[in-house]
């Protein structure tokens, strides 16, 4: 008797522990907290009004709808979107984050649910720079949180001079101002850039590495990368995705002509 008891209570305690440490899913969630970036026209800016728009606002809208949930979005800097998904401050990221093998190691993501394309932004005036090659000894802002610089630098082997910035609007201002040469990071941040620039800057459309533009979640939660994945194929299957990219960067100088259907990562 005095066995059993004791097999019972550690058999309560196990399966209370186990209860108590199972992370929750988005899937269970009446409303979903979305991380998506405030500082990027056409992407994710803040308009006067506090209120937020751009291409992953509206991704963002229409996959909690999908999901069946409502939508509460809090703005996230770029150094800043992976704690916020690990302290459980936003329960996804929409916020140009490129799926890659070192993120992952740290966070979950769905998706991708956009390919867009590494490019490089000058001033009007620049003659000198038309591919990534040509920063070799030239300066190149290196925002806080964007591996981008550094991947230019370490993979493909340019030996470009990385001035740190706070954010992309540093970036255009040192730009502007001689101080930097060159912006490089994906096309949609890039175009939108350009577009509150009006004029002072352009796109190179040089396009020297495509990007994996994912849904970041916490680890773990496979229900929840499974349903955002439907949602993002039902997305492209209607139609949705291809009009919020028109709508966004129709008149941006990005080539839209094709837009390509993502292959999924994966849930595990």
């Amino acid at each position: 008797m005095r066995i059993r008891a004791v097999l019972a209570v550690l058999g309560l305690i196990l399966t209370t522990g186990c209860g108590s440490t199972a992370p929750e899913s988005i899937v269970d969630k009446p409303t979903l907290v979305v991380g998506v970036r405030s500082d990027l026209p056409l992407v994710g800016w803040q308009r006067d009004d506090g209120s937020l728009e751009g291409l992953d606002v509206d991704v963002a809208r229409d996959l909690a709808g999908r999901l069946g949930a409502d939508l509460e979005l809090v703005p996230v800097r770029a150094a800043d979107r992976e704690s916020a998904l690990l302290t459980g401050k936003v329960d996804l990221v929409l916020a140009v984050f490129s799926i890659t093998q070192d993120r992952k190691t740290r966070v979950g993501f769905a998706g991708p649910y956009f390919l867009s394309y590494q490019d490089l932004l000058v001033r009007r005036d620049e003659t000198a720079i038309r591919t990534v090659r040509d920063l070799a000894g030239r300066r190149l802002c290196a925002v806080a949180g964007s591996n981008v610089p550094d991947r230019i630098v370490k993979e493909k082997g340019v030996p470009a001079v990385l001035v740190p910035a706070a954010d992309y609007g540093a970036c255009v201002s040192m730009l502007r101002d001689r101080r930097i040469d060159a912006i490089a990071t994906n096309d949609v941040i890039l175009a939108g850039l350009a577009h509150q620039a009006g004029g002072a800057v352009r796109l190179l459309n040089a396009r020297y590495s495509q990007e994996r533009t994912g849904v970041g979640m916490r680890p773990g939660d496979v229900a929840g990368c499974e349903a955002v994945n439907r949602a993002i194929t039902e997305m492209y299957q209607d139609g949705t995705a291809q009009r919020l990219a028109h709508t966004w960067f129709g008149a941006s100088g990005i080539d839209l002509s094709t837009i390509a259907v993502p292959q999924f990562e994966g849930c595990s």
